[in-house]
């Protein structure tokens, strides 16, 4: 784990990190003086830095000049990347403080960054996640849950009898960890030799405090990460950024629960039915709520406690638009050819070591 070689509370990185960190972390960053990158920024810079053949190290030694004529930044851009690097002291500071308590930081400079987020979501990728736990089971394949804050006996025993059939067949648990399905499907993997991958959307500081968490992540059997810097509050357009890093991360993913048109559950399924390719493959508990049915429609595979972990049939059955009688391909484009199963199935597309200048930025 690259994290173990962090010493004394103090974070180890990659001159890239470093820069990325400064550049893009609100850890630190004091409302109304100086706002680091959106993400959305970085990205252009990333692809200007790239289509220069440089890399974000090579940023802090580029006069005002070239920085206009090679990466195309106006005069205010490079005065805000000016500050942003002045404040590089402090924010190292507040970074080992966050060390000292459990949490790190990684970059898209990373080996350890989750390569299948970087396969699917491409520049739509974070800059950075603040994380907690064994990074590496990001390797491993997972089925992500998805369901609604409202719980009620029968949600709770479907969950649980999913979440079993999920680990027999080897895959771990992806989930936000929020109220409802979220804490169930993780409690459950967790309290049954499990392991679990949480993208949080808020609250992170908090999370780790949780005993359960606690004592897994020391166990090495669940990692948490965030976009959202660790001490940030519940916020609605982050939550809805992390189910797309939930959706991504999963090999399939299976709604338990959802309203219809409205909340989380369902911003997330059909932000993933109309991806193209999409991001995992789609199921739906053929339960009787007007959210799953109108889901099982638009093209999730409706599963049942019948379910038999066969997602290469399960996708098959999508690309054909198996139940899917009201879908069209300009609601829910089909997984295109040469995406077909590979990049949801084969662990190798993903896990590979080398690294190349697109994949650093």
């Amino acid at each position: 784990m690259r994290w173990q070689t962090a010493v004394k509370g103090k974070m180890v990185m990659n001159e890239n990190s470093k820069v990325i960190t400064t550049l893009c972390s609100y850890i630190g960053a004091e409302k109304g003086k100086i706002d680091p990158l959106e993400p959305k920024e970085w990205g252009i810079l990333a692809e200007n830095l790239r289509n220069q053949g440089m890399q974000p190290v090579d940023l802090p030694g580029l006069s005002d000049a070239d920085m206009k004529s090679k990466l195309q930044l106006t005069d205010q851009k490079i005065h805000q990347i000016h500050r942003l690097f002045d404040r590089a002291p402090s924010l190292t500071f507040e970074i080992d403080k966050l060390a000292g308590r459990g949490i790190q930081i990684i970059t898209r400079a990373d080996k350890e960054y989750p390569r299948i987020l970087k396969s699917k979501l491409g520049s739509k990728c974070p800059p950075l996640f603040y994380t907690a736990g064994d990074l590496s089971l990001c390797n491993h394949k997972g089925i992500g849950f998805s369901g609604s804050r409202k719980v009620t006996g029968e949600d709770l025993e479907f969950t649980k009898k999913m979440v079993a059939k999920v680990q027999n067949a080897g895959y771990g648990v992806v989930t936000g960890g929020a109220k409802g399905i979220d804490q169930i499907s993780m409690q459950e993997a967790l309290t049954t030799g499990g392991f679990v991958i949480c993208y949080v959307a808020d609250s992170m500081l908090k999370k780790i405090k949780d005993q359960l968490i606690l004592k897994e992540i020391m166990n090495g059997r669940i990692v948490l990460l965030s976009a959202s810097k660790p001490d940030a509050g519940f916020n609605v357009g982050m939550a809805m950024m992390r189910n797309k890093y939930i959706y991504a991360q999963s090999d399939a993913t299976i709604v338990i629960r959802s309203d219809e048109g409205k909340g989380g559950t369902w911003a997330g399924a059909t932000e993933n039915l109309k991806a193209d390719p999409i991001w995992s493959v789609p199921l739906c508990w053929d339960q009787q709520y007007d959210g799953n049915q109108a889901l099982i429609r638009m093209g999730c595979i409706a599963i049942d406690e019948n379910w038999d972990v066969d997602l290469k049939t399960a996708n098959m059955k999508f690309r054909a638009g198996y139940c899917a009688e009201e879908m069209s391909e300009k609601v829910v484009p089909l997984m295109s050819a040469d995406h077909q199963f590979k990049s949801v199935m084969d662990q190798k597309d993903y896990t590979g070591e080398q690294l190349s200048i697109v994949g650093i930025l």
